[in-house]
């Protein structure tokens, strides 16, 4: 039996995410989308007790565009997912490949003592956690 060097989601998460509000409009969000050219916005806590959301360009397209709604008239809130599953940056990549599958997750903030790190996706786990030479 090979062993196999275990790979966690610290290792192959993605920094190129942005932390907006929730009341910003669609038309912002997109402006930040092409501004930072990041992969997700996370949306972030109102309040302590509060959860983080998340807005992926699959969003706007089946909420808003699909739905001829005008960009400048929808809110973030209406469109993102929240609360949003979060993962530990200690996670094995192949654990956190079944978790993606099991919930039908695309993207998953990576969450570090209740702090955002990073963004973890099915491209950063296959092309840096799949093979490690």
């Amino acid at each position: 039996m090979s062993k196999r060097k275990v790979i966690r989601v610290e290792d192959v998460m993605a920094k190129d995410f942005a932390m907006v509000d929730g009341l910003i409009t669609i038309k912002e969000a997109i402006k930040l989308y092409k501004h930072e050219n990041v992969s997700a916005l996370l949306v972030n806590k109102r309040h302590d007790d509060d959860e983080y959301g998340i807005l992926l360009l699959s969003d706007i397209a089946k909420k808003v565009l699909a739905q001829d709604r005008p960009p400048e008239r929808v809110n973030v809130y209406e469109v993102m997912t929240k609360p949003v599953i979060c993962v530990d940056p200690q996670m094995d990549v192949r654990y956190c490949a079944r978790l993606f599958d099991n919930f039908g997750l695309a993207m998953a903030p990576v969450l570090n003592n209740g702090e955002v790190m990073g963004i973890v996706g099915y491209n950063q786990i296959v092309l840096d956690g799949l093979l490690t030479e």
